[in-house]
């Protein structure tokens, strides 16, 4: 019999989770899965460690679980796969927990109160993340919960670069430069040196590229400099969300097109990004395989703006040492990594185009300047050791 750390990761219309084992110092995964569609037509598909379904279910249109009913469904295939296993702790992301919370904390009635102030900052995503640990808090208080930070990893950069040229009266109020897929940053931060020691103790890109993505400047483990600022639609063009936008267009959107603060939101999260330039679609894969002109441009926005971001982020770091791409895009589109790579060739990246088709890891030839590599990443791992640390920091 061992331990087990659940790992819960809730979005708006699905809980994505997975379930590790204490094995000695290991953590080993023994399955994970979603339910999506909670408020549509629910379907659930769960995976051992191995990738083999064990499980897979669909629910009747309208027959909609919500955030409550998934929960109580999860709890009851969780109790039947763990059978002598014993779960002792859930983890869960957050992805906002602005100043005051720069580490994993275990959760209260009070702290998840505290976190609520920060939905926001981040509308996608905190009060999502937020309802399933209400619900344990309330059905199941004696098992500790454990929030752990998106934006934590990135505290620790300095004062400068968390700056907004704002006054102080708005600024001590938080607003300030928080970035985020802090969770991915420290799980690559802590195997690189498994691939690039040099890498590891230098300065280093990691490039998260997914339906939501971001670059952050990395050196010698730590955080110093991230394309996310205030909120999660900062940076990069996404999926949905616009990224780096001017200020004055939002002063534009207000006064000339008379929208409101929600139809704002809705626009720059919802409505932008790959979906809103191409006009077909947010996925990457669908923009790659299209012949359409405004398909094709939306790719090569994406790719001049990582450009533009790479050269911002290398002299915050005074200089390169390697790249790594991670996330879905970054992972698996050989498309999107060569045209990255081709633009930074002035940086001193030399692209070996049959590792890259080949998946790496190593992307870069061996007489590169610039180190590439693709490295997947792992948030969930990083959760459960996160939540296993907190809890008994002496293992």
């Amino acid at each position: 019999m061992s331990d087990a750390i659940l790992v819960v990761n809730a979005g708006s219309s699905s809980i994505k989770f997975s379930v590790f084992l204490e094995q000695g110092e290991a953590l080993n995964l023994l399955l994970g899965g979603q339910i999506e569609g909670l408020y549509t037509t629910p379907r659930f598909k769960a995976r051992d460690a191995a990738g083999v379904v064990v499980v897979e279910r669909q629910w009747a249109q309208g027959e909609a679980l919500g955030h409550d009913g998934a929960i109580t469904y999860l709890a009851g295939f969780l109790r039947e796969q763990l059978g002598a296993h014993r779960l002792v702790a859930v983890g869960h992301r957050v992805v906002h927990g602005g100043l005051d919370y720069a580490a994993p904390v275990r959760l209260t009635a009070e702290i998840v109160g505290h976190l609520e102030q920060f939905i926001p900052l981040a509308p996608l995503h905190q009060p999502h993340n937020l309802k399933p640990i209400r619900l344990l808090l309330a059905n199941r208080p004696e098992l500790p919960q454990v929030a752990c930070f998106d934006t934590a990893f990135h505290r620790g950069q300095p004062e400068v670069a968390q700056a907004f040229a704002l006054p102080p009266e708005i600024t001590e109020r938080g607003v300030r430069r928080y970035g985020f897929h802090g969770l991915s940053y420290e799980y690559i931060a802590s195997v690189l040196a498994q691939y690039d020691p040099r890498a590891a103790q230098g300065r280093t890109v990691v490039l998260h590229l997914g339906n939501g993505s971001s670059l952050c400047a990395i050196h010698n483990g730590k955080s110093v400099a991230s394309t996310m600022g205030f909120t999660a639609v900062d940076g990069l063009p996404m999926g949905t969300r616009s990224g780096n936008l001017d200020p004055g267009v939002v002063l534009y959107l207000l006064d000339e097109l008379k929208m409101d603060a929600r139809a704002i939101e809705k626009l720059l999260y919802q409505q932008s990004g790959l979906l809103g330039v191409s006009g077909l679609s947010s996925d990457m894969r669908t923009l790659l395989d299209s012949a359409d002109p405004k398909a094709q441009f939306a790719v090569e926005l994406f790719v001049y703006r990582i450009g533009r971001e790479l050269g911002s982020l290398a002299a915050a770091l005074g200089g390169l040492d390697a790249l790594v791409f991670t996330a879905g895009i970054g992972e698996h589109a050989v498309a999107i990594r060569e045209r990255v790579c081709r633009a930074a060739a002035w940086l001193g990246v030399e692209l070996d185009p049959a590792a890259n088709a080949a998946g790496g890891p190593r992307l870069s030839t061996a007489g590169s300047r610039i180190a590439v590599w693709v490295i997947p990443t792992n948030e969930e791992l990083m959760i459960a050791r996160q939540t296993r640390r907190l809890l008994n920091p002496v293992a």
